[in-house]
């Protein structure tokens, strides 16, 4: 019973592995055609045109972060004043939390965590 098992396990794989390569093969062949397809004699001229429509921008999956504007750009470091201390503060004092009053200072959660716990707002555990 368990070999049979593990016969048709072997089986399985082997079609995915077939599956997988059938896949890759006809991508790549999809992939070739895609200049001539667009009316475009060369690899190159292809590739041009491409980068002129994305603006020159490549991006790739998981390789550095887009803010969450989806705009591409990093969000520049917010200088942490006396003054925005003061607000923490009073907002922490009027009931706001954490995450509201980062959202409306322009800060990020840890500023304003680390803000709370040097003026003593935080409750020890």
């Amino acid at each position: 019973m368990v070999t049979e098992k593990l016969k048709e396990l072997d089986a399985a794989r082997a079609k995915l592995a077939s599956l997988e390569q059938s896949i890759a093969d006809e991508l790549i062949t999809e992939l070739a055609a895609l200049p001539a397809k667009y009316g475009f004699t060369t690899t190159s001229s292809f590739l041009a045109a491409v980068r002129a429509a994305t603006g020159g921008r490549v991006t790739r999956r998981g390789k550095g972060k887009v803010a969450k504007g989806g705009k591409g750009k990093r969000r520049s470091r917010a200088v942490i004043t006396d003054e925005t201390r003061a607000q923490v503060k009073k907002m922490v004092n009027d009931g706001k939390t954490g995450s509201q009053i980062a959202a409306e200072l322009g800060i990020s959660l840890p500023s304003v965590q680390n803000i709370k716990k040097a003026a003593g707002l935080v409750k020890k555990r």
